[in-house]
């Protein structure tokens, strides 16, 4: 084929095409445009209960997998409540360490999950790590007594010796005291089990921490729980989840209401400081020493912000003085961070700099924060249901088929610059995301459950009661 009679034919081809194309104009006229299908970058949808479902038992199989409960010569977790302890000595090494205060969150997340699907595989994923660990403890005290190495994992347990080694870890102790579903008996019905030591051990444990918690931990003046590092008398914002949601439910346990005084009072003191009223925010750190006090609102920290309001409106009753504050901080808290939400549903590492990365951890802190708030009557379905169910989309997309989680900034100082926070490394094995995960999803099943969203003119709307009257949308979700 010669050249003119290939410039012919694409000469035929491309009138051919205009034609084509000139058949197909769309306007005003004769197209709908406003349904038109948007091209969102995280799906816009109402998710199937399954679906979020499948996502977190994706979760929750991989962390069983990462944190096992026995070792090389015996398992430990079908034997801790037999009177049997020669044979676990120490606990066993995975891939995350089974007492830190990020397996403290995954823990409560997990025994909050529980009780939010009815699926018994996470009561018993909490319920035999931290039965595992309280049955271990008077072991390693003596242990420890001959060899200041003896199991690194313990000694937070046996020794706390920062808010970090006792708050979350406290609190998920007690929430499993206070399912009244002693896992020794619950785990293990077959078996003959001591369940009075059982829950003698877990009770010295809640005790230690609490007692470090409430008596040890270093303070400002005024009683605010404070540190030492970066600088002198320095107040962390993440310290309001590590110390006052396990007093709360420690007042809780006991029905010593100085507990939940005490858990009020530094609500007030980390306010006074840490709150930003312009941003309806809280900034990460605040150094007594330094002038101005600047606002770097890392994600995570105000999430550990938002969590702590939730704890504490969960354990103290409801007719308690001071609470209906708390409930008021955590609107304020909602109505900042939806401000800042991302188009994608996320959240940035930095809540106010979009020039910074969409992280994950705080993005499902946020989520299961809000979700609860709605399951509660504690803020609008109307007005936050469909941000939350965006922040679930987000998150979800994080969670791959192994079922890890990815986008987690990984643990972190404190800084007064934005390029500290916005360099933050991200890692798959940041368990920092995990507990969060699990609690988002669990809480966002709950809340489809009790609510009514539905798409109406392409979005996403919130009722009160079942709607029937299809939406004039492409593709009705």
């Amino acid at each position: 084929m010669n050249r003119r009679t290939i410039t012919f034919a694409l000469a035929i081809f491309g009138f051919y095409q205009l034609t084509l194309a000139q058949k197909k104009v769309i306007n005003d006229i004769n197209t709908p445009l406003h349904l038109m299908q948007p091209n969102y970058e995280t799906p816009y949808k109402v998710p199937d209960v399954q679906d979020v479902k499948a996502d977190i038992d994706r979760v929750l199989s991989f962390m069983a997998q990462s944190m096992p409960t026995k070792g090389d010569s015996s398992s430990t977790a079908g034997r801790l409540h037999k009177g049997v302890y020669d044979d676990c000595n120490k606990l066993p090494v995975g891939a995350f360490r089974l007492t830190s205060y990020e397996a403290g969150v995954l823990y409560n997340a997990t025994l909050c999950a529980a009780k939010a699907t009815g699926d018994n595989n996470y009561m018993t994923f909490a319920a035999d790590r931290l039965n595992l660990i309280a049955n271990l403890a008077p072991r390693s005290i003596k242990g420890f007594q001959t060899d200041k190495n003896y199991d690194s994992q313990m000694r937070p347990v046996v020794n706390p010796q920062a808010l970090d080694d006792a708050g979350a870890m406290c609190a998920a102790f007690i929430r499993l005291q206070l399912s009244n579903t002693s896992s020794a008996c619950r785990l293990h019905k077959a078996q003959k089990c001591d369940c009075k030591k059982a829950d003698k051990a877990v009770k010295e444990v809640i005790e230690r921490y609490a007692d470090y918690v409430m008596n040890k931990q270093m303070r400002l003046n005024d009683g605010l729980l404070a540190r030492n590092r970066p600088h002198k008398n320095s107040v962390w914002l993440d310290d309001m989840y590590m110390g006052i949601p396990c007093l709360a439910w420690y007042g809780r346990l006991t029905g010593n209401t100085k507990y939940y005084d005490e858990a009020l009072r530094q609500l007030r003191l980390f306010k006074q400081r840490m709150w930003v009223p312009e941003q309806k925010l809280f900034r990460h750190g605040w150094i007594e020493a330094m002038n101005p006090h600047p606002c770097f609102p890392w994600g995570r920290a105000n999430g550990w912000a938002i969590l702590t309001m939730c704890e504490v409106l969960d354990a103290i009753p409801t007719d308690y003085p001071g609470r209906e504050e708390v409930l008021d901080l955590l609107r304020q808290h909602i109505e900042g961070l939806c401000a800042v939400q991302d188009k994608t549903g996320f959240w940035h590492q930095l809540l106010d700099r979009n020039d910074t990365y969409l992280e994950t951890s705080a993005t499902a802190i946020f989520t299961y924060c809000m979700s609860h708030a709605i399951c509660e009557g504690w803020i609008d379905a109307l007005a936050y249901g469909s941000q939350t169910l965006q922040g679930w989309q987000a998150t979800a997309t994080k969670i791959n088929n192994q079922g890890q989680v990815e986008g987690t900034c990984v643990g972190s100082g404190m800084g007064f610059d934005a390029a500290f926070y916005s360099y933050r490394p991200v890692h798959v094995m940041a368990l920092h995301g995990y507990g969060p995960v699990i609690w988002a999803g669990s809480e966002v099943i709950r809340m489809l459950n009790a609510t009514h969203p539905k798409f109406n003119d392409s979005a996403i709307h919130f009722y009160s009661t079942p709607q029937t009257t299809p939406s004039p949308i492409f593709n009705e979700q």
